[in-house]
């Protein structure tokens, strides 16, 4: 039986129950292979863009001989994928550019899909607008840490007449009575998580933003150096930008109290 690194394992448990699935970058099909084995689905397509990490998934899938329930392919993104073949979708281990441009160029292969479960390494707020953009609600947002780093996992469902008006209320602008002067406008919203803007906030977010702060404070100071003009803007557009996220941190560790 497969076992899954922690990151995997919390993404094992947002696929649904029975789902059919596509997991684009499939890793060896170590996700794909666990859920068959498991019994929660019984059909999953293991997507490769290269012949090597396929050749891996191959392997994998003829080695737990699941050859009649996966079917890893070779192919860009949702290439592997026919319309209405899927309903779920897993993306994992990439940066939140590529995952959105996956999604951009194979939205007419999204015909079916339900559920979307995309773990971006980084630049996550590109995800959340395209999810935004494009009709998918972001049902839930995750942290964890493992081996030193941190991940998140955002899980979004068609937008319907159900949860329909539910996206703009996510990212409405929001102010905290502990600290009315913080306003959370849709940009933060977007790049630090509407769920995780919330009283009682994860440690591990925390700790993620403030060694953002830190990045970006180092960056700030190396521009301070520069007597061109176009680094003094810069700076001060930094300065703008670790003061609007301090202002979040503070404002939630305030209402946490």
């Amino acid at each position: 039986m497969i076992k899954l690194s922690k990151r995997l394992q919390m993404i094992a448990e947002r696929v649904p129950q029975g789902a059919r699935l596509a997991d684009i970058g499939s890793d060896h099909a170590l996700l794909p292979t666990y859920l068959v084995q498991q019994g929660m689905i019984s059909f999953a397509i293991a997507g490769e863009v290269n012949s090597g990490p396929l050749d891996a998934a191959m392997k994998q899938v003829s080695d737990a001989k699941l050859e009649n329930n996966i079917s890893p392919r070779l192919g860009n993104g949702l290439e592997v994928v026919e319309p209405g073949e899927v309903n779920t979708i897993t993306i994992a281990g990439m940066g939140g550019s590529l995952i959105a441009s996956i999604l951009e160029q194979g939205k007419h292969k999204l015909e079916g899909v339900k559920h979307l479960i995309l773990q971006p390494n980084v630049g996550e707020e590109m995800v959340r607008r395209w999810l935004l953009e494009n009709g998918w609600f972001l049902t839930s947002e995750t942290i964890l840490e493992e081996d030193g780093k941190i991940y998140e996992i955002l899980t979004a469902v068609r937008e319907t007449e159900e949860n329909e008006g539910k996206s703009v209320q996510l990212y409405a602008s929001r102010t905290y009575e502990q600290m009315p002067e913080t306003l959370i406008d849709q940009e933060l919203l977007m790049r630090m998580g509407p769920y995780f803007i919330q009283p009682n906030p994860s440690k591990i977010w925390i700790a993620k933003w403030q060694m953002e702060l830190a990045q970006l404070e180092r960056i700030r100071q190396n521009l301070a150096k520069s007597d061109m003009p176009v680094s003094r803007q810069k700076e001060e557009e930094l300065a703008n930008e670790i003061r609007r996220i301090q202002g979040v941190l503070t404002c939630m560790q305030k209402v946490q109290q």
